[in-house]
């Protein structure tokens, strides 16, 4: 079997033995197909990756050899004349055909997303960090897209070191979790989760003094490095050690877990949120915008206002706090811009659901924010009912919010390479693929049901199921991974 580590220096192993890649720019043509995690990448992306700015006159001939040189590497039994199963052609490009176990930084995504109590995500964890052999991809540091790659899977790996944490924190673990705390909190200062959960884990090993030093370090760091005080997250967590809440004795109580990302939840639970009302976040830094979202959600019945926030960063920490069902963020915002609060607001345990808000947002921003996992977009200008229409839509998982919009973004940047997206919709049944097409559409589940002349639960069965396969956790990638896989065209 081979397998594709790049979760350190990049090497490929045939039954256990280490395949000879050729030369670095070769080497990277492979490395390039780990990264788009089995979608294809067409030559000419290759090209301009891979010589950035001035390719060679004989570029294509060059991608051609060093394609045909890796499958013999890769597939050395393989007939001639027959075609090749792993790195395969994938026209306009080529593209790499394994499964998540045989791809180190593909396996590793999936663990470090797991749900599940806190034991199984304590083992997840682990394992995800014992693939590490890090830097990632840092052979092919001076090209962007390694760079930009490696970049995310250290974040990953960060977020892997929290997430183990917070999980020991509830296995009652919180002494032995000290040291380490400590050197993730001194090697990145400015990740409030870092410090919260240093903090949680002296304050529980009954080291209450070196856990509140422990916050006012953080709060000297801030303020020196960025001029700012710590957020809302930690002022409080600060209060409530100096108040010795009860709260902060015992690992705190759990929600249920969602199971996997796409999952849908127990009919229990959704009944539950119907009856307790759509707890929504707002955030903008213009307080007339937030003035009016107030007044729709106040005198909208089942909605309900959760928090309001004037910046990314607030955003971040109102959510981790009141955890909302929906937030409304504006795309753009001071301190921390609303792209960049979205991705950390979907990358936390039991996300909710995210629209952007816009006014002008450039197509570019707009295009990652699908590919983030926002449930979709919304005009600030749109009017009251439009804009209820639109909470509801996304809370409910069953529309995208303006599928014209979400059709010409996709129309605009389809055929762009994304190291986080899914793997290609190879496998999937026909009916699948079907229910897919509609969805990218912009067929609520309902529409879906009508056309293929099905029950609605078979429907949302099959979209749980879409999500699940492809490891995604909202309607919106899906869209995304119809597109970019070419099972719909813009226009078609």
């Amino acid at each position: 079997m081979v397998t594709f580590s790049a979760l350190g220096p990049f090497q490929v192993l045939l039954d256990g033995l280490p395949l000879d890649l050729g030369g670095q720019r070769q080497m990277a043509v492979l490395a390039r197909l780990v990264v788009a995690g089995g979608r294809a990448v067409p030559v000419t992306t290759l090209i301009d990756e891979l010589w950035p700015g001035q390719p060679p006159a004989q570029a294509l001939s060059t991608i051609q050899g060093y394609v045909s040189r890796l499958r013999r590497a890769l597939e050395p039994n393989r007939a001639p004349r027959s075609e090749a199963e792993v790195l395969v052609s994938a026209p306009p490009g080529y593209a790499l055909r394994a499964s998540a176990e045989q791809v180190d930084c593909w396996h590793f995504e999936r663990l470090v997303r797991m749900e599940g109590p806190a034991q199984q995500v304590w083992a997840s964890m682990e394992e995800a960090l014992g693939l590490w052999r890090g830097p990632a991809l840092a052979e092919f540091a001076d090209l962007t897209w390694a760079s930009t790659e490696g970049g995310r899977l250290e974040e990953l790996r960060l977020v892997a070191l929290e997430r183990r944490a917070d999980a020991g924190l509830s296995l009652g673990r919180s002494a032995a979790l000290v040291p380490d705390l400590e050197a993730h909190a001194g090697a990145h200062p400015l990740r409030e989760e870092g410090w919260r959960l240093l903090a949680t884990a002296l304050y529980r090993s009954g080291r209450q003094g070196d856990a509140l030093a422990t916050l006012r370090r953080a709060r000297g760091i801030w303020r020196d490095e960025l001029g700012l005080d710590p957020s809302a997250v930690l002022q409080r967590l600060e209060a409530d050690m100096l108040a010795q809440s009860p709260h902060l004795d015992a690992a705190p109580e759990k929600p249920p877990a969602s199971g996997s990302p796409g999952a849908a939840g127990s009919e229990a639970g959704q009944e539950a949120a119907r009856a307790a009302g759509l707890r929504v976040v707002v955030a903008d830094d213009q307080a007339l915008v937030r003035t009016g979202l107030r007044v729709v959600i106040d005198t909208e019945p089942g909605l309900e206002l959760a928090g309001e926030a004037a910046d990314g960063e607030q955003a971040i920490a109102v959510v981790r706090e009141t955890r909302p069902d929906l937030v409304l963020l504006d795309i753009q915002m001071p301190r921390l811009d609303g792209l960049t609060a979205a991705r950390r607001i979907l990358a936390d345990r039991n996300p909710p659901k995210v629209i952007m808000m816009t006014t002008f947002g450039t197509d570019e921003n707009l295009y990652a924010a699908l590919r983030a996992g926002v449930s979709g977009f919304v005009l600030k200008t749109s009017p009251p009912e439009q804009l209820v229409a639109a909470m509801r839509a996304a809370a409910a998982g069953d529309a995208l919010i303006d599928p014209s919009l979400t059709t010409r973004i996709i129309s605009a940047f389809a055929g762009r390479t994304d190291p986080a997206a899914p793997p290609a919709l190879a496998g999937l049944p026909d009916r699948q693929l079907d229910v897919l097409k509609l969805i990218a559409r912009g067929l609520t589940n309902r529409q879906i049901a009508h056309t293929l002349a099905v029950p609605d639960r078979q429907v949302a069965g099959a979209v749980s199921e879409l999500l699940d396969h492809l490891g995604l956790f909202d309607r919106a990638q899906l869209v995304v991974a119809a597109y970019e896989s070419g099972l719909v065209t813009p226009g078609r």
